[in-house]
């Protein structure tokens, strides 16, 4: 595989190949070759960075710390200087700490190596929430999006039952790049930015509520039957996936993808 990639870099530089034309090579080449390095539990992903723009994130929940250790050591002899790990028990995270030197935040559960990124995305991400009980779900995307190389601005607690507060952020709101909005109860906090907002808004239900809440389904369906245009929908609580569809968003210019 590196004979084949330093042929495609050759090629480019004596003019044979357009750089469109080996990047378009470099992406299709986990199809042709494996693409990945088998541990026996994992089989770990050293192609995604170049195929997709990010390198495999680390799911830690269901991993033992071994196995986490064992995918990071992969990814760090493989070429890879920030990892990112979601879901991570803080038992798990003291157990690697021993092995890298990752920084851990517990409120989102989310274990980084290696330093953030200057941010080059086209402009702001706004992460919205309705209340404090939604902000957990809110640092998995802030700190996801800012790992991923994206300027986050954080306004939380503006929730719908005092809507002077989220009114007093319009500047922040209509400056957005993209927003990703998160909120349990009725989940109606993304309709209102919606309403207000002319660039994409990610809406992201919590598991925050009252009984019948049901665990966020009743903010997920609330959010689905959205009648503000422009606001698309991710899974229960899912902060990382909502992150990584802003940070996509908001890196869609000519050279950065």
């Amino acid at each position: 595989m590196e004979h084949d990639i330093r042929t495609i870099l050759e090629d480019v530089k004596t003019g044979t190949l357009s750089t469109e034309e080996a990047v378009l090579l470099l992406k299709q080449k986990p199809f042709v070759d494996t693409g990945y390095v088998d541990i026996g539990y994992a089989k770990v992903d050293l192609h995604r960075r170049v195929r997709q723009g990010a390198p495999e994130v680390i799911y830690g929940a269901g991993k033992t710390p071994e196995q986490i250790l064992g995918i990071m050591k992969t990814m760090c002899d493989g070429g890879e200087g920030r990892i990112l790990i979601t879901r991570l028990s803080p038992d798990s995270a003291e157990i690697i700490k021993q092995s890298y030197p990752i920084t851990y935040h517990p409120d989102a559960r989310i274990g980084i190596l290696g330093d953030l990124p200057t941010p080059d995305g086209l402009g702001s991400i706004v992460i919205a929430t309705g209340g404090t009980s939604d902000v957990p779900v809110a640092e998995e995307a802030a700190l996801t999006a800012e790992y991923l190389g994206n300027a986050v601005t954080r306004v939380y607690d503006v929730g719908v039952a005092g809507l002077h507060r989220l009114l007093s952020h319009s500047a922040e709101i209509m400056q957005a790049s993209v927003i990703i909005a998160i909120a349990g109860m009725e989940g109606a906090l993304a309709s209102v930015i919606g309403g207000l907002a002319d660039c994409p808004v990610i809406a992201v239900p919590t598991s925050v509520g009252y009984g019948a809440s049901f665990q966020g389904l009743s903010a997920l369906l609330s959010m689905l039957n959205s009648c503000a245009s422009g606001v698309t929908v991710v899974n229960i609580d899912n902060g990382f996936g909502a992150a990584y569809t802003a940070s996509m968003i908001n890196h869609m210019r000519s050279g950065l993808r």
